[in-house]
C-alpha cells in the first residue's frame, strides 16, 4: 500500500505543471507592477511558466478597483510625513497596505484549462495562506463572505486580485509576518471596521525570518495549486 501511494505521489509531481518562484526582497510597488505586466504578457504569449513573486514593499497605501476614498484616513502631508506612497491599481477590493516584514505574493497563473472560476481561485490563496500559518503553529480560517484570513478575530492576510483576459491572473495576498501594525491606522483596511489586524509576530509572541515563511508559503501553494515549484 505504501509503495503504491509513494508511486503515484511521484507520478503527480512529474505530471505538475512548473511554477517558477522568485524571492525579490524589498521592491517598490511602482516597480512590482511593471515586473507583473510584463510576466502576464509572456505567461500569456507561453513564453514562460507559472510565476510566483515573493517579496516585500515599503510603505504603500493601494486602492482596488472598489476602493472608498473615506476609507484612506491620512492626508497627502500626512502620508509624506510617515514615508507612504499612495497607488490606484488594477486588482479588486478595497483599501490595502503593505509595508516592510510584510510577505507579499504575486502569481502569475495561466488558470486554463480547470480552474476558470474566480471564487475558487480566491479560496485556494486562502487556504496556501491558512496551510501556511499551521506550519509555525497558528490556526488561521477563512471568514464566509469575507476575504482574507484571520486568526482569532484578527486578519492577518488580504488577497486582492486581478485576473486578465484570457484567465492570467497577478495582484496577489499579502502576510503579516513582523509588519509594523501601527500603519494600518493609515487605513481602513479592506473597507472593514469591525476586525483588527494583526501579525504573526503579534500571535507567536516573536519575529519570524520572512524567507522561512516565504519557503513555508512556497510549498503551501505547490500543493494547493498542484504544481512543482522550482525556485530560480
Amino acid at each position: 500500500m505504501a509503495r503504491s501511494a509513494v508511486t503515484r505521489s511521484a507520478v503527480t509531481l512529474r505530471s505538475a505543471r512548473e511554477l517558477q518562484v522568485r524571492y525579490l526582497g524589498v521592491v517598490s510597488y511602482g516597480h512590482g507592477l511593471e515586473l507583473q505586466d510584463e510576466l502576464v504578457r509572456r505567461r500569456r504569449a507561453g513564453e514562460i511558466p507559472d510565476q510566483l513573486l515573493l517579496l516585500e514593499h515599503p510603505h504603500v497605501i493601494t486602492l482596488g478597483t472598489s476602493a472608498r476614498p473615506e476609507h484612506v484616513l491620512t492626508d497627502h502631508r500626512e502620508r509624506q510625513r510617515l514615508g507612504i506612497e499612495l497607488f490606484e491599481t488594477g486588482r479588486g477590493g478595497d483599501v490595502t497596505y503593505h509595508g516592510p516584514g510584510q510577505l507579499v505574493g504575486y502569481p502569475i497563473l495561466d488558470l486554463n484549462p480547470d480552474r476558470r472560476e474566480l471564487h475558487r481561485y480566491l479560496r485556494d490563496l486562502e487556504q496556501v495562506l491558512v496551510e501556511t500559518l499551521e506550519i509555525f503553529g497558528l490556526r488561521a480560517e477563512q471568514r464566509p463572505g469575507l476575504t482574507g484570513v484571520w486568526v482569532g478575530n484578527g486578519k492577518i492576510a488580504a488577497i486582492g486580485v486581478r485576473v486578465s483576459c484570457g484567465w492570467i491572473t497577478s495582484h496577489g495576498f499579502a502576510l503579516n509576518v513582523n509588519t509594523d501594525l501601527r500603519y494600518f491606522q493609515a487605513i481602513v483596511p479592506c473597507g472593514i471596521h469591525d476586525h483588527p489586524v494583526t501579525s504573526m509576530e503579534r500571535q507567536l509572541g516573536r519575529p519570524v525570518a520572512l524567507r522561512t515563511v516565504a519557503d513555508a508559503a512556497t510549498e503551501a501553494f505547490a500543493r494547493v495549486f498542484a504544481r512543482q515549484a522550482i525556485v530560480v
